[in-house]
């Protein structure tokens, strides 16, 4: 594929508008669109004169959809099945609500051919290869169908997988202290208690290793009474003995990782407060944050704390993959580096 990949954004909640937006920040890829069946406030906001998407072309996700969009008083183009009809998409990201996109996947793409990147919620086996820019950006070049993992499988990949590049792992455990919900969300929480997740592993280690597929990961997880990000908690063994400066340097030479300590920011709320102070858009955080002063080595064990902006971490990751399906870009370090640098992302 040697022009830009015509790409339709289906579902424009916290993930959906965020990836239709960094679209719009990329000079090798064209948003033709983006997709909904509900006339939500969110949709709403951003087509408005003053909002991110403004301008761009509305469609429903289905008949429905369109139906439901145009009683509301929304300029609507048609449906997405209108525009696979005349060809004029080539990918389209999938970020509808967990489940939707493999119904989706059944009922509308496998008729047009068209390419599809899916998101973490998910199950793997919609897709034919689970993604990650750094691990395996080769595996999805040229596919059909791949998916992008979650925000929690996402960010421990990033780390995990520096560590396994250094000096090798044997074991990891992960605790994962997960925010309640995403901020806008009113209707679940938070709630003044910790929840338990009754899954035993969580699945947070079965999504990872559907990249890194060796790793021995164990997990287990709690939801929390907050809104802001997730912190993950992680012991790993490694093959052999490594230091604290070795462990340093391997987080050092990983893109989308970054330092902080927690002597300066000892809460999610702190750090999350400075990407506010960067005026990053809606704050997002697209990098891993390990608190540097938080990492403990001795001999052949590492122990380490991230937090996650679960809203936005995935969002590069989408890009990359945009690059990666299309053919476009068979470098990944390029497609990286050109994400990056339009996104603002500090290494």
């Amino acid at each position: 594929m040697h022009t830009k990949p015509k790409v339709l954004v289906n579902g424009i909640g916290t993930i959906g508008k965020r990836v239709a937006h960094a679209i719009k920040l990329q000079d090798d890829i064209e948003l033709v669109g983006i997709a909904d069946k509900f006339p939500t406030a969110t949709l709403k906001t951003v087509l408005e004169p003053i909002g991110p998407l403004y301008g761009t072309y509305l469609y429903g996700s289905d008949q429905e959809g369109y139906e439901n969009l145009k009683k509301a008083g929304m300029w609507v183009n048609g449906t997405i099945e209108d525009l696979l009809r005349n060809g004029a998409i080539d990918v389209i990201i999938d970020c509808t609500p967990e489940g939707i996109g493999a119904i989706n996947k059944k009922n509308i793409y496998e008729k047009y051919g068209v390419k599809v990147i899916f998101q973490g919620g998910e199950k793997a086996d919609v897709a034919e290869v689970t993604f990650n820019s750094v691990y395996n950006y080769e595996e999805a070049i040229d596919k059909r169908y791949v998916r992008v993992p979650s925000c929690n499988t996402t960010s421990l990949i990033r780390t995990l997988s520096a560590i396994e590049r250094k000096v090798g792992i044997d074991y990891v455990f992960v605790a994962l202290a997960r925010r309640a919900v995403d901020p806008h969300e009113y209707k679940k929480g938070p709630i003044n208690a910790v929840e338990f997740d009754r899954h035993v592993p969580s699945h947070h280690s079965i999504d990872v290793k559907t990249v890194m597929k060796n790793l021995n990961i164990f997990s287990l997880a709690v939801k929390v009474p907050s809104t802001l990000a997730h912190t993950h908690m992680i012991d790993v063994v490694v093959e052999r003995e490594t230091s604290y400066d070795e462990v340093l340097k391997a987080f050092e030479e990983q893109t989308r990782v970054i330092f902080l300590d927690a002597n300066e920011y000892p809460a999610t709320s702190v750090i999350i407060e400075k990407f506010r102070d960067y005026c990053r858009s809606r704050y997002d955080m697209y990098e891993v944050v390990v608190l540097r002063d938080l990492v403990n080595v001795e001999k052949n064990r590492i122990r380490y704390v991230q937090v996650v902006h679960q809203e936005a971490i995935v969002v590069p990751e989408n890009i990359d993959a945009i690059r990666a399906i299309t053919g476009i870009e068979k470098d990944k370090w390029k497609s990286i580096k050109k994400t990056n640098e339009s996104l603002g992302i500090l290494k």
